[in-house]
Parts: C-alpha cells; sequence; structure tokens
C-alpha cells in the first residue's frame, strides 16, 4: 500500500507529465493549422519536386504518429490520476496485487505488475 506521501508525488508527477503531453498536442495542432494555410497560401507556379513532396509527407505521417501517440499517452496519464482518486493507483488491474514503487517511479502510468505484462505478451 502507498502512503499519502508516495501518493501525493505521483500525482504531482502525473500532473507535470499531463501539461507537458496538453502542451505537445496543443503545438501539434497549432503546427497543423500553419502548414495548412501555408500549403493554401502557396502562391509559386512552379510545382514541388517529387522528392520535396515525399519528405514532406514523411514528416506529416510522422507527426501525426507523434501525436497519436500523445493522445494514448494522454488518456493514461488521466487514467491514472483517476484510479489516485478512486484509491485504485498502484494496485494491479490484472491481479489487485500492488504494482511495486520502483516500477511506479520509473513508469507512473502502469496498470499492471512487470510480470503479468510479460505473461500477456507470450
Amino acid at each position: 500500500m502507498l502512503t499519502e506521501q508516495q501518493l501525493s508525488k505521483f500525482k504531482k508527477q502525473l500532473e507535470e507529465m499531463k501539461k507537458e503531453t496538453e502542451k505537445d498536442i496543443d503545438q501539434y495542432v497549432e503546427e497543423q493549422d500553419t502548414s495548412s494555410s501555408d500549403y493554401e497560401g502557396e502562391l509559386s507556379s512552379v510545382s514541388d519536386h517529387p522528392g520535396d513532396l515525399g519528405t514532406v509527407q514523411h514528416e506529416r505521417e510522422k507527426d501525426q504518429t507523434l501525436y497519436e501517440q500523445s493522445k494514448e499517452k494522454l488518456m493514461e496519464i488521466n487514467d491514472a490520476l483517476q484510479r489516485i482518486e478512486d484509491g485504485t493507483f498502484g494496485q494491479s488491474e490484472k491481479s489487485g496485487e500492488p504494482i511495486p514503487v520502483e516500477r511506479l517511479e520509473a513508469m507512473p502510468t502502469a496498470r499492471l505488475k512487470v510480470e503479468e505484462v510479460e505473461e500477456e505478451r507470450r
């Protein structure tokens, strides 16, 4: 069972992670708005080189992947914060057993013990 001090520390850490992740998401949305308006506002009659278009497409796909990962991370953070409120933070969702503090320190959004994750992968 985690102490109030430990729970407070994890809550603070998760809230910081949440702010950072929300900032990343906002930055992505802002960049998408900017790049869309740049693309629409291009006045040059010279067409882009096919290689340049491939690079642009690759960058957009990479950014989209990072955006999706950030959204998923934010959901995991919000779930962990809710578990703190519910009093279930630090307990395995599979077995109900305590998740070691070392694991929570490395990954405060952890829902399962390492052994349980490895078991699921088999």
